[in-house]
């Protein structure tokens, strides 16, 4: 966009705000979620950009503070089973799931995401501030400030590193030589947002401050409370940040004592004082254990081995870049980690014609923008939240998959405890990545779901009695995922659809990108997986688990993709019983002891839950045959019996055949009077169109069954606008739009897609850095990364559909999009789009493609109407597929192929 070659040249692609939101030493409320953001998947920060009270609130992804609650399976769960199913046969809706004490079950809760610790930069001289700009470079991952007061012009800079893992910040003088002249301290914990409020459990946790005699370093290290049966009952987090100063001093002070309670240090405010120095660097890393000891010892212990441990690594970080001429090269710091950066973020560019003169100006006149534009998106604010929610993305992977905060957070306490919900937000955070052309994504998600895997089968064998099955959690906070968070109210033990809906991200990795080996890291725990890498109900032997291990890979499809799409299927096969089933006349029956099923005879999926809605005058979500189970089953198995014939391993045919009998027994879909794709595929039920929840749209999107199938294209474009129309209770919610967006583009619906963007965009749905709340009215204060990271897998769905062997380019492009580009997208195909371009105003639609593979045959459709192709300038055949025109090509591994779509 060529921002800052008009301004400041220090960035060619980025975002900039010209006013900062400080945030308050004391009761800061929200003001955090305007810093700006980096990251490597594993740290990072936020920082405000004040110019003389600056705050870097550090991360680490797998920070995760304990709840009180217990986080086993309650045992009666399982016998539960036959009880819920009879009551929801009998349409009883007044059953509730009870503890085995025979009171309701009040819903239990996974640990909470948090904050580490939050530093701030306290300049001692102060004057007027002018040409105030804080900037983030999306190609570096660096933020910056800079300002001029009556000593000059001032330049911070700060990046967290992906080759180093740790956060870097440089201060220099002022250009007119003015020194730094600062204190460097760590703010209260009871004093940040969601602490200060005396959230019991925040306060139970103890904490000490250090500074060491030399000031070569501050330190945060807390012990989490030791809650009865907790997993970190001895465990703790730290974080350390390592000062250089140059040609300066730096002493160890002690500030005015707070009397913060939970601060059991000896003294409670230390801090550092720099005088008169060239530059300072900050090198900072957080982490976490589970054995920092007793925490009745915590307040009485002088050394901590995890502070230890992060100072090594620190200063391994200023002995690589120290050298005689310099204390610390923060050039070539930046340098090594910006040469991957900027190539994962310029894999994918993005841009639209039009709303030139606003390319140019500031988050928040952008966002101003937006909103006086109600109807219809503004192409300069389309292109910047678009590569802000990439670069965001990129900075939240390789260790995870993202948090519902993606990996940042300024205070305890927050929104659904920034954990990770596996129906709907995680499921939108990642949609972008595998077309999106990212290569650590979905590493990071891959390791979140193996590191899940063994709850996953617990949660299946609890609830349903299962053997060699997998049912995915509602929610995880990442270290452990078991059906705990579950009532009547929210039946979560019963959502089924989660091990197809979360393996199709890994599948579309093995589509986009073809088979490969993932290598074994410490955050996958491998050592609880022996079990589950096998399509064996026995799991890997002793002997194949450790030649496995000694490999340090996973085979993508071989060990990850089979065996868990396996387990899935398994779950599936399992649910259905022969004893709960419809007649040939559609009608649900219950014959205990039956076998087999008849002919015309199909099996119910009972119990179901579609989150989180309830048919009319049936006052219970517990249901029987939700249409997203269906849609969900109908996808996992296909997904599995496509891993089948790719790998063809030993007797593969057999269980296809097996998958394929299953695919056929299962529920059919239902259809409205008015023609709608029905929620639950029971004509005992009334549809609820009152709700924002689209989870029966599955099989538009995340599935791909609409695109095929006309007729069930047709219902669910139906459904979609019942709910517009009758959903008058709950449409804040940014998720709900984006799923819905999603929805439109699979449908190729380009005003629908347009029409569930603007909500979020012309509300409050984006803070001024770009980052996004939960909600367009910010009703539950929640930082989300949902609309962030679901606006990206938009933009791509409108531009580009994809599955094996197909390809449509512009399914669902705006009609006010005239003209843009879009380079590096990858299809779900093996092959990359080097470059779809379009211009409506003279009928030209132009895409580069390249196979990663040899003679890969495809099909090619454009969205548009159009009359003929030239695949590298011949004129080639026209087929028809239905009323849609397609050309057939066969390409060559890593050769270009450029077609032209003349649309005149």
């Amino acid at each position: 966009m060529g921002k800052t070659k008009t301004r400041t040249n220090l960035y060619d692609r980025g975002n900039y705000a010209l006013h900062y939101t400080e945030i308050p030493a004391l009761n800061p409320g929200h003001a955090w979620r305007d810093g700006m953001v980096s990251g490597n998947g594993r740290n990072g920060y936020i920082t405000s950009g004040s110019p003389y009270s600056d705050s870097f609130i550090f991360q680490h992804m797998w920070f995760n503070f304990p709840s009180a609650d217990p986080r086993e399976i309650p045992p009666e769960l399982t016998s539960q089973l036959q009880e819920a199913r009879q009551n929801v046969f009998e349409q009883n809706d007044q059953w509730k799931i009870k503890h085995n004490n025979g009171k309701t079950r009040v819903r239990t809760f996974y640990y909470s995401y948090h904050p580490g610790h939050q530093l701030r930069l306290n300049m001692v001289n102060r004057g007027q501030v002018a040409d105030y700009e804080r900037w983030t470079n999306y190609e570096t991952a660096e933020t910056g400030v800079k300002y001029r007061d009556n000593d000059g012009l001032w330049v911070r800079t700060s990046f967290t590193s992906r080759i180093d893992d740790v956060s870097i910040t440089k201060l220099e003088h002022s250009n007119l030589g003015k020194k730094i002249n600062m204190v460097l301290q760590l703010d209260d914990i009871s004093h940040m947002d969601g602490a200060h409020n005396g959230m019991s459990e925040v306060h139970a946790l103890r904490y000490k401050k250090l500074v060491d005699p030399e000031a070569r370093y501050l330190a945060q290290v807390a012990h989490y409370p030791s809650y009865a049966g907790s997993e970190l009952c001895h465990g703790g987090y730290a974080g350390v940040t390592q000062v250089i100063v140059v040609n300066g001093t730096k002493e160890r002070i002690v500030l005015e004592d707070t009397h913060e309670e939970m601060n059991v240090g000896l003294e409670r405010n230390p801090a550092i004082q720099i005088k008169e120095a060239d530059a300072v660097f900050l090198i900072t890393t957080s982490g976490r254990t589970h054995e920092m000891g007793s925490i009745e010892n915590f307040a009485d212990c002088s050394s901590y081995f995890l502070v230890d441990e992060l100072l090594q690594h620190t200063q391994s970080v200023v002995e690589k870049y120290s050298h005689a001429q310099c204390a610390f090269d923060y050039e070539q710091a930046l340098s090594l980690h910006a040469a991957w950066h900027s190539r994962e973020f310029n894999a994918v560019r993005f841009a639209l014609g039009g709303d030139e003169e606003h390319k140019d100006v500031d988050n928040l006149k952008l966002i101003e923008l937006q909103r006086a534009s109600p109807n219809r998106i503004n192409h300069a604010f389309m292109e910047q939240v678009y590569n802000q929610g990439r670069y965001a993305m990129i900075c939240c992977s390789g260790s995870s998959a993202p948090r519902l905060y993606g990996m940042w957070t300024g205070e305890w306490n927050p929104g659904w405890r920034g954990i990770y919900t596996l129906d709907a937000n995680v499921n939108l955070q990642v949609a972008a990545m595998n077309t999106g052309s990212l290569t650590q994504a979905q590493l990071g998600y891959i390791s979140f779901f193996l590191r899940n895997a063994p709850d996953f089968e617990a949660n299946a064998r609890m609830a349903y009695g299962m053997h060699d099955a997998i049912q995915v959690s509602v929610n995880s906070d990442g270290d452990r995922a078991m059906h705990v968070e579950y009532d009547n109210d929210y039946p979560f033990e019963y959502w089924n659809a989660g091990a197809s809906w979360c393996l199709l991200p890994i599948f579309e990795y093995w589509q986009c990108f073809g088979n490969r080996d993932i290598p074994i890291v410490e955050d996958m725990n491998i050592d609880r997986l022996q079990p589950l890498l096998s399509v064996n109900d026995n799991g890997l032997s002793d002997e194949a688990f450790v030649s496995l291990k000694e490999r340090g890979t996973l085979n993508l499809l071989q060990d990850i993709l089979l065996p868990l799409l396996t387990k899935q299927a398994n779950f599936w096969e399992q649910i259905c019983t022969p004893e709960y089933f419809t007649d040939v006349a559609g009608q649900s029956r219950y014959e205990p002891g039956k076998q087999s099923l008849l002919a015309g005879e199909r099996y119910m999926i009972i119990p179901t839950y579609s989150p989180e809605n309830h048919p009319i005058g049936y006052n219970s979500t517990i249901t029987a045959n939700a249409t997203m189970d269906i849609s969900a089953a109908r996808d996992g198995l296909n997904m599995v019996i496509q891993a089948e014939m790719a790998l063809k391993r030993p007797g593969y045919d057999k269980a296809v055949g097996k998958w394929n009998k299953l695919l056929e027994q299962l529920p059919a879909y239902r259809y409205d009077e008015d023609g709608a794709l029905c929620e639950w595929a029971m004509a005992e039920y009334i549809e609820n169109n009152n709700h924002r929840h689209l989870s029966h749209l599955y099989a538009a999107w995340p599935a791909y069954e609409t695109h095929s199938d006309a007729d069930l294209a047709s219902a669910s474009a139906v459904a979609l606008a019942n709910r517009d129309q009758f959903n008058t209770t709950d449409a804040t919610a940014g998720h709900g739009w984006m799923h819905k967006a999603l929805v439109h583009a699979r449908l190729k619906n380009a005003d629908g897609v347009l029409h569930s963007l603007l909500p979020m965009m012309i509300e409050g749905g984006y803070y001024d850095s770009l980052m996004t709340d939960h909600d367009t009215n910010r009703r539950n204060h929640c930082y989300c990364t949902d609309t962030a990271f679901g606006v990206v897998a938009t933009v791509q769905e409108a531009l580009l559909y994809s599955n094996t062997g197909e390809i449509e380019v512009l399914p669902a492009l705006s009609s006010d999009w005239i003209s843009g580009h879009i380079e590096g997208l990858m299809a779900r195909t093996q092959v990359r789009v080097s470059r779809l371009s379009w211009d409506q105003s003279v009928g030209i639609t132009s895409v580069v493609l390249s196979s990663l593979i040899q003679d890969n045959t495809i099909r090619l459709s454009l969205g548009l109407p159009w009359t003929t192709a030239l695949v590298d300038g011949v004129e080639v055949q026209v087929h028809m597929h239905g009323k849609q025109k397609y050309v057939n090509l066969t390409l060559q591994e890593n050769q270009e192929t450029s077609i032209v779509f003349s649309t005149a």
